[in-house]
């Protein structure tokens, strides 16, 4: 019987089967950051056993509250700082170096195709994207996983949701994945791998595919997989060029994670998205979904540019293009957060961040914390923000506040009229 992504990579990692169904795998990564892991690291001392399985395997940052706004959120940041020395982290990345985790750890070459990784983050499953297992773990795990290199899983089933069709003019990676979750809904994919492909899939960037891979939790998936091809060894080639003799070496290595042709799924959904027009949520579930033109004329406090969804150099370039030469409205406030240290300089290069500043936008460090609410642009109980983030959860991003999910072109657009808008910029 052939296997899928998910079960040749739990096969090659697999440690032990204690009991049951439960699967005890080797490590390759554990990614850590200031708001789940000071917890852990304080329960590992205070069981006496304050070690590291391997400090090159762990990568650590800074990147919810940063720089700290108050006492506890310097004192997480001192907690995770101070391991991180203690420990010889060299990979941990502090104030000024520090970016939105699952946006900093892939542009350094982190994750590779068939590796396991674990992170106190429900995101953590945006790795995937380069045909790896990457899942978010509570405490208990993250805590084991940092100590001994190892994480526990029942084997999931793999929903396969093949994508077809071509995009329209002004159509992303976040309707697409927008649409997904309208169709399969936010429990569709509830213990399970969600394995992306299709023609769709293929002609996507790493960056639209991290950003497909990141929401696969909003439909409660535990990971969102990727097949790795040429694309995925031309995005790692920089890291991995010294490890191939040339790139199909690289190619033919990865292939060894391919889902086979006899591969068993769950389920097979096929998604034809040719007439997909763009996305936006309403309510407070993401599965709560609507064509950008059924909610034109939504009225938004705030719009947000950035996360780990959508906050890369090419998602930067497209809400630009929608912005250059134009204001916002002046009943919305715009906030542009470029992902990582790299992006910003890059869209400083190349005129972006001018071209948001001159629109009224303001442009801060790379962080996460207003798509979680906790800092760098909450909402006032009331307010509504049109953000490229990746939860419209009942207060997500302040106690009291609405979030409508939707592209960076979409937002762009929002903001130049201070109400939900399509983009004309892409039609045809």
């Amino acid at each position: 019987m052939g296997k899928t992504i998910a079960q040749k990579i739990f096969n090659s990692h697999l440690v032990d089967q204690p009991f049951g169904e439960v699967n005890v795998l080797r490590l390759d990564r554990v990614f850590c950051h200031e708001i789940t892991t000071p917890t852990a690291i304080q329960d590992l001392v205070a069981r006496g056993r304050d070690r590291v399985f391997d400090p090159d395997k762990i990568k650590a940052v800074i990147d919810h509250v940063t720089p700290a706004k108050d006492a506890k959120t310097a004192l997480q940041g001192k907690i995770l700082r101070d391991w991180a020395r203690r420990h010889a982290i060299s990979d941990f990345f502090d104030i000024g170096r520090n970016g939105v985790c699952h946006a900093i750890f892939p542009e350094k070459g982190f994750v590779r195709p068939g590796f396991v990784i674990i992170m106190g983050d429900s995101h953590t499953c945006t790795h995937g994207a380069f045909g790896a297992f990457a899942a978010g773990v509570g405490t208990t795990d993250l805590a084991v996983g940092i100590l001994k290199g190892v994480c526990a899983f029942k084997k999931p089933d793999t929903l396969k949701i093949e994508i077809i069709g071509t995009l329209l003019p002004g159509v992303f990676a976040k309707d697409v994945i927008l649409e997904v979750i309208r169709k399969i809904t936010v429990n569709g994919a509830t213990n399970k791998v969600i394995e992306f492909c299709g023609p769709v899939v293929d002609a996507m960037s790493m960056e639209a595919r991290m950003t497909m891979s990141n929401m696969a939790v909003e439909a409660g998936a535990t990971s969102g997989i990727c097949r790795p091809d040429r694309v995925t060894v031309e995005y790692l080639w920089p890291f991995i060029k010294d490890d191939y003799p040339d790139r199909q070496a690289a190619l033919e290595n990865f292939s060894r994670f391919m889902p086979d042709a006899d591969a068993v799924y769950a389920e097979h959904k096929i998604i034809d998205v040719k007439n997909l027009p763009p996305l936006v949520t309403f309510g407070y579930k993401p599965d709560n979904v609507k064509p950008v033109s059924d909610m034109a004329g939504t009225r938004v406090d705030q719009v947000y540019i950035g996360s780990c969804t959508n906050g890369r150099i090419e998602d930067l370039r497209v809400a630009a293009q929608v912005v250059r030469g134009e204001k916002i409205a002046e009943s919305v406030r715009a906030i542009v957060s470029p992902a990582t240290p790299e992006v910003f300089s890059q869209a400083l290069e190349e005129g972006l961040i001018k071209i948001f500043m001159d629109a009224g936008f303001c442009v801060t460090n790379p962080t996460c914390g207003a798509c979680l609410g906790m800092s760098n642009g909450v909402l006032a109980s009331g307010e509504v923000a049109a953000a490229t983030t990746n939860r419209n959860f009942n207060g997500r991003m302040g106690k009291g506040g609405m979030v409508h999910l939707m592209s960076p072109a979409t937002a762009a657009a929002t903001a130049l009229t201070g109400a939900i808008t399509n983009s004309h910029l892409f039609e045809n």
